[in-house]
């Protein structure tokens, strides 16, 4: 029987690499490790040449700096086949574009940046088929994020609240507004297929997050099961009140002995009006990274650990989604009570 499934990708892909604007001439590693899907390299491999590109396929060895299970935890540390190799290095900034479809990717890790600083553009893929295709990202995508981004420079303040008792200050000055549209489309820009959102890096928060039943614990992927109060002074968690879920929550900040673990690291919201929030629960933990929780439309998303703006770097990385709240930035809501807003009527 034919495998039918292939041509689906190979599509799919094709249209993700051309909203990347790759052109003709261009040159592409695909980057993968063993435990990458071999499908994804081909489909990847395949677009590449659809467009014309001159293509090659890199499998690396794989293996983390991070003393985590590796199953999509959004850490980002990369490899440490290709952070200990210059000749991996770089092939990597000799491309156009790299598709990086290795498990956890290199966000958090320092080499990228040197990466991107080259000029290369890098799209990481590691979610779910479905995922990818019912999340495949249109090219307005980047003008709706591109508001976001632009009202929080122009911004002194954040503040989020919730029903559920969340009462958040962020400080902006310095936090350097960024944004993620699920493809990677200008010189030395990184981005995930599948994202949309806004995210900055602050130093300063103070206040209560009060995480409600039914949030997303990421990379544990689990739903919040009861209320979790985290009290938050000059950016750090400094208290972590409620039952199993807060134990839970406590219990990894002091197992990760690692400074910056109950320090906040990017806060956002997000835009990608096709996510599920239920997605978490319909897959195996080991098939997806949990875009749709993290980029959910209308969800509050902050995280601790890793903080490249203060020089912060971290294997304690948590991503943590919430639903029903409201963002406001200098009194401009950009998302209420869990609802978005769209800033061209409202800003």
């Amino acid at each position: 029987m034919f495998d039918l499934s292939s041509v689906d990708l190979l599509d799919l892909f094709t249209r993700e690499l051309k909203l990347c604007k790759l052109r003709e001439g261009e040159h592409v590693v695909v980057l993968a490790e063993p435990a990458s899907r071999g499908d994804y390299v081909a489909a990847a491999f395949g677009a590449a040449k659809a467009c014309g590109a001159h293509v090659i396929a890199a499998t690396v060895p794989g293996g983390s700096p991070a003393p985590l299970p590796s199953t999509h935890t959004g850490a980002g540390p990369g490899l440490v086949s290709v952070l200990e190799d210059t000749t991996a290095q770089d092939l990597l900034k000799s491309a156009d574009l790299v598709v990086d479809l290795t498990q956890e990717g290199f966000i958090h890790a320092p080499v990228q940046q040197e990466i991107l600083g080259a000029g290369t553009r890098i799209l990481f893929v590691c979610d779910a088929p479905d995922v990818l295709a019912r999340n495949l990202p249109s090219a307005s995508d980047k003008a709706d994020v591109l508001s976001g981004v632009a009202l929080l420079d122009r911004a002194s303040q954040m503040r989020v609240t919730s029903a559920a008792g969340t009462d958040l200050t962020v400080q902006l000055a310095g936090s350097r507004p960024e944004f993620q549209c699920g493809f990677a489309d200008d010189p030395g820009r990184w981005d995930h297929w599948p994202s949309t959102m806004v995210l900055c890096w602050p130093e300063i928060s103070d206040g209560v997050i009060v995480l409600a039943e039914g949030d997303i614990l990421l990379p544990f992927k689990e739903y919040v099961r009861e209320p979790v109060t985290l009290h938050v002074a000059g950016g750090h968690i400094e208290k972590v009140t409620g039952g199993a879920d807060a134990h839970l929550l406590d219990t990894f900040f002091d197992d990760a002995a690692d400074e910056w673990a109950r320090s906040l690291s990017h806060l956002g919201w997000g835009l990608m009006r096709s996510a599920d929030w239920f997605a978490t629960a319909m897959y195996g933990k080991g098939d997806l990274m949990g875009m749709d929780a993290r980029a959910f439309a209308g969800n509050f998303l902050w995280s601790t650990g890793p903080h490249p703006v203060l020089g912060r770097e971290s294997y304690a990385h948590l991503d943590i989604a919430m639903r029903g709240c409201t963002v406001s930035v200098d009194g401009t809501d950009v998302v209420r009570a869990g609802r978005l807003v769209e800033l061209h009527q409202e800003a």
